[in-house]
């Protein structure tokens, strides 16, 4: 078997640099860690923590191409983070103008749980407990 330890970071490739900083920092909280931006190839990158855990790396570059980012696409379907109050994480998201879909309950652990879309349409989960 495969020596594994754990998930090291998500690396994401946004549109918009300065509006995806401000939403996973703003909004979502997550702490820089270092930003650096690298000439060579006219890229930001990023490196973002939740808690004290390095967790994704938020990348520019000048012309990315469109990808699906649809739930139901083939590929990654959504980062989930979780959450201790569902109510209380809509109510942020929603006094900083983010959109949430109506809270459902996972029918197999009886949890709640809803979806937003950062600056790119990439999915987004928030799961209670």
């Amino acid at each position: 078997m495969l020596p594994l330890l754990h998930i090291h970071h998500i690396a994401i490739i946004c549109s918009d640099y300065v509006r995806s900083k401000q939403f996973y920092t703003e909004v979502l909280g997550l702490r820089v860690i270092r930003e650096v931006y690298r000439a060579e190839r006219q890229s930001w990158k990023l490196d973002l923590a939740l808690g004290g855990q390095y967790v994704i790396e938020l990348f520019s570059f000048p012309t990315p191409p469109a990808r699906l980012s649809h739930p139901e696409a083939a590929g990654l379907r959504h980062l989930a983070f979780a959450v201790s109050d569902i109510d209380a994480t809509v109510r942020h998201l929603t006094t900083r103008g983010v959109a949430a879909e109506p809270v459902r309950t996972d029918e197999l652990t009886g949890r709640r749980f809803t979806f937003i879309q950062d600056p790119d349409g990439l999915p987004l989960e928030f799961y209670e407990g």
